[in-house]
């Protein structure tokens, strides 16, 4: 018997690569080595290559920008802009009048006054807002390609919504090409995300390797799995024990040089222990502060406590913060629904933004506000707006955009794009750019062809730039 057939039968010599190999004809190898191929990084942008030992490390940006981080404020289920932040006095003036494309126009019940210096028109609905309103810089003439939620929403995070491929998500991307300042967080957080309407796919990343995809929190700070079940000297020694015998395995010829990457996962969840459940709980905040987001106890304050959460997890160094409000989709009780959503949403928004100036953030961090798509001006039964895609508003503010800005805009009735009309993937062609990325080049390799964010499509809006 020969020395290598003795070290395989022997069960103290034997390696696992060498178990992988022997067992059932080697098809366990063969998975490992299908799964770590398929975490590689295969195209990084320029001559960026994230190594192997840092796959997460903090990479340059392609051109100077002033735009670090992006906290993401997602209105999910589409909130009616005629009601809120696109006010269209034809609108109210024929309504009950049968609109241009059919159907009953209906102008809104919540009255319209001018703000700031800008003298922008602001619903009642966002009284706290409204005072902030020099900051922000308006896109009201997006559009979208599906009037589906599910569609639609994937399509807002991902950049497409075939559901026949998933793509990875807009925080995903940045990820991969910009990393992460702080070793010891998650570059990508999203607080709440819609547990429907395509669910993980929307902080996912696909086939991106894993280590970019978004980590998962409540609006209690509640992350699984982050408080250990032995002491911490324990745990290090047991995390020791398996990175020394990750380490063996790669030392071995031939072995996957993306194992590293699973290594340094484990070392990134064990420092997250430390300090992720330090941050999320927010009751270490002065009094004055958790009032002025209107932090409060239930479910009426699960916007406010996210609102907090994004603040200190983007002054801790992650890159990209999502939060989400659900509830928007009015087909009825629009009256009394949008009273409720604005009221959970207005203070917080407003204070998020005061809270980031005051600390001198807003100059390199961008807010991001917005649905999948918006709601038409004409009736859906007794008070309700059915879906519209053809033309609806978001807004910025914060490091990269005028200041008191506002770009294109809706026909008189708040219903087609008209001028500056933006599709998703030039929004995110837009954003990609103002973190100082270029959506052409950000591309990765996956079955034979490059993919990116914007696929083959996507237009920077320059004319929005500071």
């Amino acid at each position: 018997m020969s020395s290598e057939q003795s070290s395989i039968i022997n069960p103290y010599s034997i390696t696992r690569r060498q178990a992988l190999k022997a067992a059932n004809a080697g098809f366990g190898y063969l998975a490992l080595a299908s799964l770590l191929r398929e975490t590689a990084p295969r195209q990084a942008v320029a001559s960026q290559q994230a190594t192997p030992e840092r796959p997460l490390a903090p990479k340059p940006p392609q051109f100077p920008v002033k735009a670090k981080r992006i906290i993401f404020l997602f209105m999910e289920g589409a909130m009616s802009q005629v009601d809120t932040l696109d006010y269209k006095p034809q609108l109210q003036a024929d309504d009950g009048k049968v609109g241009p494309g059919g159907g009953t126009l209906t102008g809104s019940k919540f009255k319209f006054s001018q703000h700031g210096e800008t003298g922008t028109w602001v619903s009642e609905l966002y009284p706290n807002l409204a005072r902030h309103v020099d900051k922000l810089c308006f896109l009201r003439g997006l559009h979208t390609d599906t009037p589906a939620h599910p569609q639609a929403v994937i399509q807002l995070h991902t950049g497409a919504a075939q559901a026949q491929l998933t793509r990875p998500s807009m925080g995903a991307w940045l990820m991969y090409g910009l990393g992460t300042e702080n070793q010891d967080l998650p570059g990508y957080i999203t607080i709440n995300p819609p547990p429907n309407f395509g669910g993980a796919v929307n902080y996912g990343s696909a086939f991106l390797p894993a280590h970019y995809q978004g980590t998962k929190i409540n609006d209690s700070g509640y992350l699984p799995n982050i408080k250990a079940e032995t002491s911490t000297s324990l745990q290090r020694r047991q995390i020791d024990l398996i990175q020394s015998m990750n380490r063996d395995f790669g030392g071995n010829p031939g072995a996957p040089d993306q194992l590293e990457g699973v290594i340094q996962s484990y070392e990134l969840a064990f420092k997250m222990q430390g300090k992720v459940p330090e941050l999320l709980d927010i009751s270490s905040e002065p009094q004055h502060v958790l009032d002025a987001y209107g932090v409060k106890p239930g479910p009426q304050g699960a916007f406010a406590r996210q609102c907090l959460m994004a603040r200190r997890l983007s002054e801790a160094g992650v890159r990209f913060v999502e939060i989400c409000q659900p509830g928007w989709d009015h087909h009825n009780n629009l009256h009394k629904g949008l009273i409720k959503n604005c009221s959970e949403t207005d203070q917080p928004t407003a204070a998020l933004l005061a809270d980031l100036e005051q600390r001198g953030m807003l100059e390199d961090t961008l807010v991001l506000f917005g649905s999948e798509f918006g709601r038409l001006p004409t009736a859906q039964g007794q008070d309700g707006r059915d879906h519209n895609i053809t033309g609806y508003p978001m807004w910025l503010a914060g490091a990269g955009v005028k200041r008191g800005f506002s770009y294109g805009a809706t026909d008189e009735y708040g219903r087609l794009a008209v001028e500056g009309r933006m599709h998703t993937t030039d929004l995110h062609a837009t954003l990609l750019a103002l973190m100082g990325l270029d959506h052409e080049s950000l591309t990765y390799e996956y079955a034979g062809r490059d993919f990116r964010l914007t696929d083959v499509k996507g237009n920077v809006v320059r004319e929005i730039f500071a």
